[in-house]
């Protein structure tokens, strides 16, 4: 960069993810696949990698956004109150699904066969058969992300996220979008989340929680804890590291 000149600074992207289930492990093994309360960073950096039509390891492109910030919003429907102001209604319980895999399957229909479960290696799974597993999902969950991106990349993700290479899930491949997730790019952080109290306004949806990149200040969360999500890389080998969040209820 030439003495004097501006370092561009990163903008921020405003995503909408509604739907009426959404997932986001952190933590999750084959048998018990849980859920954040919230979109972790490794879920929304694979929707942006599944709409550039990115695909492999990708860590060169992981590692620009290791250390930019995720802010997230969790909006609950709200209701009015006899004062006539609002208030929250109590979100839904999380969704139990449980699911059966290799059951019935012909091993001698070369097809069927490719159902049963095996290893890494194609070999039959240890205790072969049956496996059963519990999924877990969000139900009418509605959150507004704030995302920091590379400010060369801000144009071409923004048109990736309108017209995505590959189809796009809040999560899991059953999770489907029910409206549109790129809203806008801005200059300040502040400047997308007042436009996503605008967006929840539009939808009679109310405040209900933030994730924050970092541990806050003493006193300022509800709650800090770290979680498992941000990738180093995807692929068949994929990597994660720890990072800290942040939780801050609203009143």
């Amino acid at each position: 960069m030439r003495q004097g000149a501006k370092q561009m600074r990163n903008p921020y992207l405003l995503l909408w993810f509604e739907a009426p289930l959404q997932s986001w492990g952190s933590d999750s093994k084959f048998g018990r696949r849980d859920t954040q309360t919230f979109p972790t960073k490794s879920g929304v950096l694979g929707l942006l990698c599944s709409a550039l039509g990115a695909g492999g390891e990708q860590r060169e492109l992981l590692a620009e956004f290791a250390l930019l910030g995720q802010t997230v919003v969790s909006f609950v429907r709200s209701k009015q109150t006899k004062e006539g102001g609002l208030t929250k209604v109590e979100r839904e319980p999380l969704l139990r699904d449980f699911h059966m895999v290799g059951s019935g399957y012909d091993k001698q229909d070369p097809w069927a066969s490719l159902l049963i479960p095996k290893t890494a290696e194609g070999k039959p799974a240890v205790g072969g058969g049956t496996k059963m597993t519990y999924r877990y999902y969000l139900q009418d969950a509605v959150f507004a992300v704030v995302l920091e991106v590379p400010a060369d990349k801000a144009e071409t993700i923004a048109q990736a996220l309108q017209n995505p290479a590959w189809d796009v899930y809040l999560g899991r491949k059953n999770c489907v979008p029910t409206d549109f997730i790129y809203r806008g790019t801005f200059d300040q952080e502040s400047a997308a989340l007042a436009q996503a109290d605008l967006l929840a306004k539009e939808k009679n949806r109310i405040e209900d929680f933030r994730a924050l990149h970092g541990a806050t200040g003493e006193g300022e969360a509800d709650e800090v804890f770290t979680v498992n999500d941000v990738p180093v890389q995807f692929g068949a080998d994929k990597r994660y590291r720890d990072r800290q969040v942040s939780l801050i209820y609203a009143g």
